[in-house]
Parts: structure tokens; sequence; C-alpha cells
């Protein structure tokens, strides 16, 4: 099948991994893909973002930035369409983005199949955390979108049934979660001869994670724990503050932003493996590495995690202000530990939460 996978990323992080991991499965499928996205998106390093893009959010704040975004999309429907006639594809995949439009013109023009994927609700996402100007016109455009893709693809059944109060018809919504290539995974350690336990986390740090919970747990907790910080972000700098003034510096450890070939074999060394809070709408890839290494999982018990993780056989999910408390109880327990880290990864496998997996359903749409 040929496909035309159009985005409008331009920063190298989890959207990255997701576009770059789902491209590669399609075409070990055998499936011919061409990408059209923006030229900065390929200059940008992992977890940065093209210089010329930040250096424009500083001058154009606000309404001013948001009409910018809006007029790229003239020269991302000619670049599209452009590549439409050429490839002649048999569907055009596009991952959705705020005040993006070119796919859809593209659909409603010139008869495109569009397959839609959607990863949050982005004009709430970006009213709430991102100070968006012009929320109703966001608000309208992002629903037109939707409802002009011939098929829509959440990662979730609850972002699913945003889509539907957003005029989507539902039986043209196909739920996709996020998923994980298996074969870079190792098998995992034997444990340490010294009784350590090793909490980890992977991901963007913000204060809301609630990770200074867990250094706050630590102290008051056994000496034997440790906790792994992989990823970066503008909690970092308070979360270091915090070990150092509880004096436990020497058993926490932040590694910072690591390459994502690296992030297999560092999860695989986490005993307990954190989730400590989550968007109500989306499918944490972080969820899908921890089942992949096996790891004994901490999540919060909500809708969209229930979609991945049960209580008490892939996970223990804890409710408002109940983190601590599952990982002491992970802690002091190591046979359950290792029950949940391989029920996670026999369900992983059992629903093929994976990329290839993904490739093939997203082909049977096609």
């Amino acid at each position: 099948m040929r496909i035309l996978y159009s985005h409008r990323i331009n920063s190298h992080d989890g959207q990255g991994v997701h576009i770059e991991e789902l491209v590669r499965a399609l075409g070990e499928a055998g499936h011919e893909v061409r990408v059209v996205g923006p030229g900065f998106y390929e200059n940008a390093g992992f977890g940065g973002e093209s210089s010329l893009v930040a250096r424009l959010r500083r001058l154009l704040p606000g309404a001013l930035g948001e009409l910018a975004e809006l007029a790229y999309n003239v020269a991302a429907y000619r670049r599209l369409k452009a590549a439409w006639r050429e490839m002649r594809p048999d569907v055009v995949y596009e991952r959705c983005n705020l005040y993006f439009l070119a796919g859809a013109w593209l659909a409603r023009r010139h008869g495109a199949r569009l397959l839609l994927e959607v990863n949050s609700p982005l004009a709430l996402e970006r009213e709430k955390h991102g100070g968006l100007r012009l929320a109703g016109l966001a608000r309208r455009l992002e629903h037109w979108t939707w409802r002009s893709a011939t098929r829509v693809l959440p990662v979730t059944h609850v972002l699913a049934d945003s889509l539907v109060e957003g005029g989507v018809d539902r039986a043209r919504i196909v739920v996709i979660p996020n998923g994980i290539d298996l074969a870079r995974f190792p098998p995992r350690p034997p444990a340490p001869a010294d009784g350590t336990v090793t909490l980890g986390f992977v991901g963007f740090v913000r204060a809301w994670h609630g990770l200074d919970r867990v250094i706050e747990g630590m102290a008051g907790g056994p000496d034997h724990t440790r906790l792994v910080v992989v990823g970066d972000g503008p909690a970092i700098a308070d979360l270091t503050a915090l070990a150092a003034r509880l004096g436990i510096s020497d058993r926490v450890s932040f590694a910072g932003l690591v390459q994502p070939a690296e992030v297999p074999a560092i999860v695989t060394g986490f005993d307990i493996a954190l989730q400590p809070s989550a968007t109500p709408y989306a499918s944490p890839l972080k969820i899908f590495d921890y089942m992949a290494a096996g790891c004994a999982i901490c999540a919060p018990d909500q809708p969209n995690i229930r979609e991945i993780l049960v209580h008490g056989r892939t996970a223990l999910l804890f409710g408002e202000g109940g983190m601590w408390d599952a990982v002491e109880r992970l802690i002091a327990e190591p046979a359950l530990r290792a029950g949940l880290g391989a029920a996670a990864r026999g369900e992983l496998e059992a629903r093929n939460y994976t990329w290839a997996g993904n490739a093939r359903r997203v082909a049977a749409l096609g």
C-alpha cells in the first residue's frame, strides 16, 4: 500500500518517536511510505526543537503566533498536494495538530482518503496550559479537521468520547493505543545481591508528576531503595534540591535526556516503574516501555490507564494521594513485583501493543 504521511511536528520528542516508529513499522511491513513535514523537524536534535520556530514563538506572542500557525497551512498544503499528485497514495495518514489543516483540505477538495491520528484534544490542552488566545476559533477548526477525516484514530477510548462530542460519527473512530518495539528490550537482569530496589521514571519531568512525593517517601522509608529519573524538565532543579535537603542525594540519580535507543536497557533495570500522574485522555508511551521491560508498574487509577493496565494483575493502580502506599507495598513484596512485571509483559504481547501491530491496524483501514 502507498501511504503519504503528513505531520507538523518541529521537535524530536515523544511525538517524533511515535512518527518514526510507526513509519519504520509500516516500511518493514512492505508498505511504501512518504513523509511530508516541516523541513526544520529534520534539523532539531532529540529533545529540542527548531531554533527558528522557538524564535518565532518569542517574537509573535499570543494571537499573532496562532495566526502564523494558520498561515503555515498555505505552504504545507502545497507540499502535501504536490506529493499526493506525484505519489497517488492509497491513503493519507496525518498526525493531528492544532491549526494544521493540510490533510483536511486535501480530503475535502480532492477526495483523498484521510486517516487522522489524534493524541489529545489540543485546543482544550493548550487553552489550559499554553495560553491559547483564539480558543473559539481553535476549537471550531479542530472539530472541523476531525470531521473531515475518513477514519479518526484516537489513542484511547476516553479520547474517542471527546471526538464524538466534537461531531465525529463513532462508526468512523478506531482506537489505536501507542506501542513499543519488543525486540529492543534486553532480558531483565538478576536481582542485586544487596537487595537494592530501584524505582524509575522516564519522561519530561514536571512538578505535577509528583516525584517530590516519591523522594519524600524514600527519605522516610527503607534505605535500600534508589530512584532513577530519565529525562529533563522544569522540575529537575527542585527535585535535586529536595533530595539534597533530605540527605538522600546518593540514592537519587538524574540521568538527564537520553537517546530513545538507550531507554530499553535503562528501564529494564527498574524494579518499580512510576507513572505518577497522567492526563485523562493520554496513552502514555512510558507505560509501554515499562510493560516491555517487565517492570512492576505504579500508575493512577483512571479510565484511560485502565484501558491498558489491570489493578492487581498487571500493575498497582492508586487513587488520589496513594502512590507512595503502592510503592511501599511493592518494595516490601518482591514476589508481587515479579508477578506484576511478568503479567504486564505478557499482556503487552497478547494484545500486540507494538508498532508492528499498529502498522497492521493502520494498513487494514487503508
